[in-house]
């Protein structure tokens, strides 16, 4: 597999992937964000399915990949439009999509890059044995960049790198699919010769046979 191969490029974008998904799924799960973390299992899985593609030449897995990074372009272009609020989308009557009724927020939201969070300490008396505290956050000032930017360069870059995935895989499965056609060739040529010699063979069992007689000199 040379290195200027459309294998050898998918691979690395593939590479490039998990590194991306691994990360995001990290912080995606320090914030409670389940739906997040539910899709980012699956498209680490389906990378690792990609990668076996590639290098097994199994086409079927490869057109599994690319199947999938079209509908997962389709949500990280959600993804940024809720936290942009974009059209009917807000992240506060919509957040539950994300944190499936949790309440909870984007790690970045509070932990972003030089943030100040104010916050105040709630007491809830479940019954007379069990207290829950909470850190409700009042306030956060200071970001370098917003976490709302910060969770859209997350998902365009997944984006981006989806969009040369898919057609990475295209690439590949037409090359596949061009080795298979030489590789019938070949067989249909080789197929040729052998019913060719076969035939001619039978032609020269055809030939009558003449008998040979040795004569011995009498000494």
């Amino acid at each position: 597999m040379g290195c200027c191969t459309a294998r050898c490029t998918l691979m690395t974008i593939c590479a490039l992937q998990m590194l991306a998904s691994v990360e995001r799924f990290v912080f995606d799960i320090v914030g409670y964000m389940w739906t997040p973390v539910l899709v980012g299992v699956i498209d680490i899985i389906i990378i690792l399915f990609g990668i076996f593609g590639i290098h097994q030449y199994r086409p079927k897995f490869i057109y599994l990949y690319g199947i999938w990074h079209i509908l997962w372009i389709g949500w990280n272009i959600f993804v940024i439009c809720l936290y942009l609020e974009a059209g009917v989308l807000t992240l506060q009557k919509n957040s539950n999509i994300l944190n499936m009724g949790t309440n909870a927020n984007s790690w970045w939201l509070s932990h972003g890059f030089g943030c100040n969070v104010t916050t105040r300490s709630t007491t809830t008396f479940i019954d007379s044995t069990k207290v829950e505290e909470n850190d409700e956050v009042l306030a956060v000032q200071g970001c370098v960049l917003d976490g709302r930017y910060t969770e859209v360069i997350h998902a365009g870059v997944q984006i981006l790198l989806a969009i040369m995935g898919i057609i990475g895989a295209v690439l590949v499965n037409v090359k596949f699919a061009e080795e298979e056609d030489s590789f019938d060739f070949i067989g249909g040529f080789e197929s040729n010769y052998a019913s060719y010699n076969s035939h001619a063979q039978e032609k020269e069992s055809d030939v009558p046979m003449q008998p040979v007689y040795i004569h011995r000199g009498i000494h």
